[in-house]
């Protein structure tokens, strides 16, 4: 199981924040801390990463013990990153359909790469079968409403999609997805669901309601592998 905790733009700005963000994150039992690189980037735009900010979440996250992940939105967000020879990458949904080709360069730069299909209406999968391609199920909406879950997969991996990015209000649907063999939960995080800065605060996860996710689903995930 990797349950990925999205920060986002939930620090609002603040680098005091999202070091504090960071270390709950861990201290939740995430395994993979999660930001947006290039969106609301601009200068004087809320989530103006640059490469000091880059290089402080990097060392965040080294002395926390987590692993550091970032959504690519532009081209120049992907020569930023590319230094840094992270781990992994994740393509946002919003990528497949506004920015196909940024979205292939990405998948060539060859690191294992989680892909969010919220935005992506097409029959086929938007790449050919590769392992190092994740797919996560998604529906795009802030917050998504359970009569908006028509198409939520009832066995993940049968259907080539591995996992989950939850927009849902609560825990309930990851541990759904848990139970039908998901295997990458990703959640928003915030340490203040009423925060209104931006949306996602509000269909995000409390430090504690993410390790009641986290123990939960690793339980669910360990017996399902003794059902077996």
């Amino acid at each position: 199981m990797i349950f990925i905790a999205e920060i986002g733009l939930n620090y609002n700005g603040n680098i005091g924040l999202l070091h504090e963000l960071i270390r709950q994150a861990k201290l939740s039992g995430a395994d993979i801390v999660k930001f947006q690189l290039g969106w609301r980037g601009k200068k004087n735009e809320i989530n103006h990463i640059n490469d000091k900010v880059i290089k402080l979440i990097l060392k965040i996250s080294q002395f926390y013990e987590i692993e550091p992940m970032f959504s690519i939105f532009t081209e120049e967000a992907l020569s930023m990153i590319k230094k840094y020879n992270l781990r992994r990458y994740k393509i946002a949904s919003r990528t497949l359909v506004d920015n196909f080709e940024l979205a292939k360069k990405i998948i060539a730069e060859k690191k294992e790469t989680f892909v969010s299909l919220g935005f992506w209406k097409k029959k086929n999968l938007p790449f050919k079968k590769n392992e190092r391609i994740k797919y996560l199920w998604c529906k795009s909406n802030y917050p998504t409403a359970p009569w908006e879950l028509k198409n939520f997969p009832r066995i993940f991996k049968s259907s080539n999609i591995l996992g989950v990015s939850d927009h849902s209000i609560g825990n309930e649907l990851a541990l759904i997805a848990i139970s039908r063999g998901a295997q990458i939960i990703e959640k928003h995080f915030t340490l203040d669901k009423s925060d209104t800065t931006i949306r996602d605060h509000a269909l995000s996860l409390t430090p504690n309601e993410f390790k009641m996710l986290v123990n939960n689903g690793r339980a669910i995930f360990k017996l399902l592998d003794k059902i077996k």
